[in-house]
């Protein structure tokens, strides 16, 4: 038994875990390490939905940036998640490092972000993937196994010179948490979890832990 609780001693979540107060904060610092352990994707997210039917939905997305206000990632408004998003207004996260053992879950509302904030991002974009927000009809059947590249010579046509312009139902939305939870894995699933919470948007954080 001693041996079981000097192991969990050892191994428990850096000080920074159990004393954090900004989840923000916390996320960034926990980001930051993911950057440097993760070899591929630490900006991987899963991202979660519902239908207007209330079925869940889930796929990976990247997150492109963070603030104070919410996480943000880029779609297309017409693909699936788009308009599961615009309908319901909410949607759920879920990062996971592995080589950190670790996972953030975020649960909350759903905004977009401005015009400027979206031009901004699409023209560092390489231009071939402005090219193809233009050509991919995000979650639509295709008419034929080479419809896309069809749609693509069109709009590269359409763009062969200057600057590719964003297309207006792509952009930005931005996940703003009323819920934050960061877990860190421990031995015997005897995990670390403390979880941040508000009411509304302008409400202050609560911290609690949770048991694994």
């Amino acid at each position: 038994m001693a041996d079981f609780l000097d192991e969990l001693k050892t191994l428990r979540a850096e000080p920074d875990f159990a004393a954090a107060t900004d989840p923000f904060a916390l996320f960034a610092r926990w980001f930051e390490q993911a950057k440097r352990a993760e070899p591929e994707y630490p900006e991987a997210m899963c991202l979660a939905t519902v239908d207007e039917d209330g079925m869940p939905d889930a796929r990976m997305v990247l997150l492109k940036d963070f603030d104070e206000r919410g996480f943000v990632f880029y779609t297309n408004l017409e693909s699936a998640k788009g308009r599961q998003i615009l309908t319901s207004g909410k949607a759920a996260l879920n990062f996971w490092w592995r080589n950190l053992h670790r996972q953030v879950r975020v649960r909350g509302l759903t905004e977009r972000v401005s015009d400027e904030e979206a031009d901004t991002y699409f023209a560092t974009r390489p231009r071939g993937s402005q090219i193809g927000a233009w050509a991919s009809k995000q979650s639509r059947e295709m008419e034929s196994p080479h419809a896309l590249e069809r749609n693509v010579m069109k709009e590269a046509a359409r763009f062969h010179v200057g600057r590719v312009p964003r297309p207006p139902y792509w952009t930005g939305v931005r996940v703003v948490p009323l819920a934050i939870e960061f877990w860190h894995e421990r031995p015997f699933r005897l995990h670390e979890r403390i979880r941040f919470e508000r009411q509304d948007i302008s409400s202050p954080w609560r911290k609690k832990r949770l048991y694994p």
